[in-house]
């Protein structure tokens, strides 16, 4: 599904990624762990397209086209979706709203109709459901004073109603409490197909208990130094991530 080779970027002229390899197939979830600093976020930021980071090297296919080539809007076309970190407020759009615009610009893009209204109110009842997102948060702005959780549970809301091919997940874990913290990954977990992957930064253990990825990678300085399974988090979680600096130095 994606193939990342040799991808360096910086941001305002400040180097950040250097060199990363990544192959994501279909079907898989892939951890991104790493110290502060070491492009975790930017690498997502990237992907989708933020102007602010610019590619100096390397190439990024996505399901055999040139990701690097699509603005950003297409990239969201062609089912990349990214959950925020910091989730911002959108006063008088309302989620409903937001949401139809985003259903149905997708669905334009692959030559389909405009969902029916009724049809579109059946499937936001159905995703609330997996998330358990109150009603009348529908008729509020987007995120409009919704707590920290409110916001991250929003997140995995909209993924579940966009049905993206490919998620990245930034650090949507961070700030929530143990309940919430099960809704999200909950939620996440039952759109998981055979056909769709995702990428989740994360800096915490408690993540993969829920999430069951596939691989995990440690990013360092711009570069994946690091790659294995969920065992490799529990090691970060019980030695931190000087072990890998010593090892790599």
């Amino acid at each position: 599904m994606l193939e990342i080779k040799n991808l360096h970027a910086s941001v305002e002229g400040k180097p950040i990624l250097r060199g990363v390899d990544l192959t994501i197939g279909d079907g898989e979830v892939h951890v991104l762990m790493g110290p502060n600093g070491s492009g975790k976020s930017t690498l997502s930021h990237v992907l989708v397209g933020n102007p602010k980071y610019e590619v100096t090297e390397g190439t990024v296919t996505f399901n055999g086209k040139d990701l690097l080539a699509l603005p950003p809007e297409d990239r969201a076309r062609e089912g990349i979706f990214l959950s925020f970190q910091q989730p911002v407020e959108i006063p008088g759009v309302t989620m409903t709203n937001f949401l139809r615009a985003a259903v149905n610009a997708r669905r334009a893009y692959r030559g389909e109709d405009p969902m029916k209204a009724a049809d579109f109110l059946k499937l936001l009842r159905e995703k609330r459901k997996l998330v358990e997102l109150d009603q009348r948060f529908m008729s509020r702005g987007v995120n409009e004073g919704f707590s920290g959780g409110e916001r991250k549970r929003n997140e995995i809301f909209q993924m579940a109603v966009l049905e993206p091919s490919f998620s990245i997940l930034d650090e949507t874990d961070s700030g929530l409490d143990v309940d919430a913290l099960r809704i999200v990954a909950e939620g996440f977990n039952r759109l998981r197909t055979p056909k769709t992957s995702a990428m989740v930064i994360t800096h915490y253990q408690r993540m993969l208990d829920y999430l069951r990825p596939d691989f995990v990678h440690v990013l360092v300085e711009g570069r994946i130094v690091r790659s294995g399974n969920a065992e490799l988090g529990y090691e970060i979680e019980d030695k931190g991530f000087d072990f890998i600096k010593s090892a790599e130095a």
